[in-house]
């Protein structure tokens, strides 16, 4: 099948290529229960080498620069306690760590968690981590910006392969909240 967006070989349906996913990312497609069938989560095969940004869209495809989503793992403490959350804003923007997102999760202070952390609590690869498959209980932040795209480019929960997602599923996520100016130009 030809991919929605960018220049891929060959994007499959993610339920076709659960053992290409980390197992928290391959039961949720697998669960996945929302108004866009699990068959338009699409899988595309990557190099781990081209997974930062600005190496990845000059190989794949300039137009996935407009079209690609960081998800981010966010620690927001008050007290002695802390939340961990994910967000999701356009590669193209800068998430508001320390305005939308620390006042959203009720926290004194907000900031990237480590990476050991994020790692660790996700069960995903740096550099790959998605909000398909996050633990049940996380905020999921996503930037409206994001769920207006007919797809948008994540990763897939590790560096090798990425997912291709229409926009709309992540407000359909566990734990999905859709704000505006979540992420900033």
């Amino acid at each position: 099948m030809r991919a929605p967006i960018g220049d891929f070989d060959h994007a499959t349906p993610a339920p076709d290529r659960l053992d290409e996913l980390i197992a928290p990312v391959a039961a949720a497609v697998r669960a996945w229960s929302g108004s866009v069938p699990a068959d338009q989560l699409l899988y595309v095969d990557t190099d781990p080498r081209w997974a930062d940004t600005a190496v990845f869209v000059e190989h794949y495809g300039r137009d996935l620069l407009e079209r690609s989503a960081n998800c981010v793992v966010v620690a927001g403490k008050r007290g002695g306690g802390t939340t961990l959350a994910a967000c999701v804003v356009l590669s193209t923007t800068r998430l508001d760590v320390n305005g939308l997102v620390r006042r959203h999760l009720g926290a004194r202070k907000a900031s990237f968690a480590p990476m050991d952390t994020a790692t660790g609590e996700t069960g995903m690869e740096y550099g790959g981590i998605t909000p398909v498959g996050l633990p049940g209980d996380w905020p999921v932040l996503v930037d409206a910006a994001v769920v207006d795209l007919p797809y948008v480019l994540v990763g897939s929960g590790r560096r090798r392969g990425k997912l291709l997602v229409p926009g709309k599923v992540f407000a359909e996520l566990p734990g999905a909240v859709v704000l505006e100016g979540l992420g900033a130009a």
